[in-house]
């Protein structure tokens, strides 16, 4: 495998067409005044040893140089070592609620956030795992495709507001057939969704898509962002706090809705687990996850990269050298010769 180690020096490569364009108004202003200096056979005769074709050929010898000297200074290194690197873990995604509902309050600081700390957690507990995110509301979107990258997933994970999708409502549902499609098609590794929400799904049959996941071989956990006697929904409205209405003016208030994800859950083989102001229940959840029969994955790394620019900077030296070495007027020895010369 290929690559640079210093890929931006390659922008200085953009100065040998410069080069290239004054050496050659540099050669046609020569010309024209040689012309104005006399008739083209007199001058010949007065300089028997000049040749058109020797500054040509020494320029590019140059810009052969430059563009090696260029291209060592962006470090080329190959990839000297590919090992098969066999990890045994899972493969988990999580799907986070973000409608508007898990900004309530009655979890501190509200929900989502809480679910963010969460997930953090977990993420830092993973060993030798495959990670994604799905984030849903009305709709399901993939955050973080399935990665082993854990720092990827705590950027995607700090990015997460209800404001990244554009349609509002809780559809777990399309948050489960998504999540059971984005799993890598090949890995036989074992597979789980870990559904955080408040529950108030309003779009489509969650359950049955936990049945469909478990079809396919995947456990569906839930974890329950909210508290049964519920709380209202906080709005900002000219700069100050407020609360979400329905049309007759009313506070809306968000409750807990344990008995659709303990049915998710119980239809996905997994387990439910409730948050409160106390703990998230991450621990129990995790050890359920850590019960799962690892199974070995195989990924293919390039272990060690090694610089190759010796190589670049002995060739431009060789260049310079000869370079250095061609007169630019013939020798009068070897006049004969014209393997410089230009018909």
């Amino acid at each position: 495998m290929f690559r640079f180690g210093n890929m931006e020096y390659l922008w200085g490569l953009l100065i040998i067409p410069l080069l290239a364009v004054i050496f050659i108004w540099s050669r046609i202003a020569r010309k024209k005044a040689l012309k104005r200096f006399g008739e083209q056979q007199i001058l010949k005769q007065l300089m028997p040893f000049s040749s058109k074709g020797r500054p040509v050929f020494k320029f590019l010898v140059l810009m052969l140089a430059l563009a090696f000297i260029i291209t060592g200074m962006a470090r080329p290194q190959f990839g000297s070592k590919l090992k098969k690197v066999k990890r045994e873990g899972i493969e988990l995604i999580i799907a986070l609620d973000v409608s508007n509902s898990m900004m309530a309050e009655d979890i501190q600081p509200n929900r989502l956030e809480r679910a963010k700390r969460a997930i953090s957690r977990l993420i830092d507990r993973l060993n030798d795992d495959k990670i994604g995110l799905i984030v849903f509301a009305g709709d399901a979107y993939t955050q973080l495709p399935i990665t082993s990258d854990y720092n990827s997933a705590k950027l995607f994970l700090n990015s997460v507001s209800t404001e990244i999708v554009p349609k509002q409502g809780t559809a777990i549902g399309a948050a489960i057939n998504l999540a059971a499609n984005s799993f890598t098609p090949s890995s036989e590794a074992n597979k789980a969704i870990v559904i955080i929400t408040d529950g108030e799904n309003h779009e489509d049959d969650a359950v049955s898509a936990a049945k469909d996941a478990v079809d396919k071989g995947i456990i569906v956990h839930t974890i329950g962002m909210g508290l049964p006697q519920g709380s209202p929904i906080p709005v900002t409205r000219s700069g100050q706090k407020d609360y979400m209405k329905d049309r007759d003016g009313k506070v809306v208030v968000t409750k807990l809705n344990e008995q659709i994800l303990e049915q998710i859950s119980a239809s996905g083989n997994g387990i439910y687990v409730r948050a409160n102001n106390a703990q998230v229940g991450l621990n129990a959840l995790f050890d359920e996850i850590n019960k799962m029969e690892k199974e070995e994955m195989e990924s293919r790394v390039y272990s060690e990269y090694n610089d190759q620019f010796q190589y670049f900077f002995a060739v431009a030296l060789f260049l310079i050298l000869f370079e250095f070495i061609i007169l630019e007027r013939k020798n009068k020895y070897l006049k004969s010769i014209r393997l410089f010369s230009i018909k």
